[in-house]
């Protein structure tokens, strides 16, 4: 099974981009995406054109803001939106679907935002999402695939010193928050694999930022231990642009 995840920055924006060309080319039995800033009815007329998928959203109440979306070839037993908490629930950030053998997680994290002044939410919100994957978790395996809008390592982020604990995505709080989801027994698929690959996968629209590379991996793959033995290649696409992110996946044996 191949699963690709993708920040598109919104499913309207990148139509007009060759998105269902894209898709093709992915060609994967799981399409995730994030920020879709668009209602059901949006991203369902966005995605009429795009066939062979079942296609599932979880929207946020504002709009033009935030959701998440799975594109399945697959039918799933059944999709499940949000983590049922109100405080968190209102901003369509969590989608998952449940197959035979695992869950599929599709989750857009919120960012800290302008002079962290979200942080105090975010550090909230990783607490109560971590409860979510371990709860999933302890019915079946999962991955949790999505923008977790935090570069967890050095290498994950082009100019380290310069962001530490200075701007969101890159501080201290944010980082513990990610290493108890490894902790609590998920792996990071692609640096699994690849643990002294430079790569990003997101890169700001500022001074010609992706041309020189100055990137954050921000977007991940995790997994179940059991899953992530069965990890049969972790990528990331650099040269599919569309969006200030670029999509992430994985190629499992299942």
């Amino acid at each position: 099974m191949k699963i690709v995840s993708w920040n598109v920055n919104g499913i309207r924006s990148v139509q007009g981009k060759g998105f269902a060309e894209t898709l093709a080319r992915l060609d994967a039995d799981c399409i995730l995406l994030q920020e879709t800033k668009a209602q059901a009815d949006q991203v369902a007329k966005a995605l009429a054109g795009i066939d062979g998928y079942h296609i599932y959203s979880n929207c946020a109440e504002r709009k033009g803001y935030s959701g998440v979306a799975i594109l399945s070839r697959q039918e799933p037993l059944q999709v499940i939106n949000d983590m049922g908490i109100a405080g968190h629930d209102r901003e369509g950030r969590v989608i998952v679907a449940e197959f035979e053998k695992f869950f599929l997680l599709d989750v857009y994290v919120p960012n800290s935002g302008e002079a962290l002044a979200r942080l105090d939410y975010r550090q909230s919100w990783d607490t109560d999402f971590l409860a979510y994957c371990r709860k999933l978790q302890s019915q079946k395996p999962l991955v949790a695939c999505g923008d977790f809008n935090v570069a967890h390592r050095e290498i994950d982020i082009a100019r380290p010193k310069a962001n530490y604990n200075k701007s969101s995505g890159y501080t201290q709080v944010e980082i513990d928050g990610f290493s108890r989801f490894l902790d609590a027994g998920l792996v990071d698929t692609f640096r699994h694999s690849h643990p002294d690959t430079v790569a990003y996968s997101w890169w700001s629209f500022r001074a010609g930022a992706r041309a020189k590379n100055v990137g954050w991996r921000i977007d991940y793959v995790l997994a179940s231990v059991a899953l992530a033995e069965k990890v049969r290649q972790a990528f990331i696409l650099p040269d599919i642009t569309g969006s200030d992110h670029c999509p992430v996946g994985i190629d499992i044996e299942l």
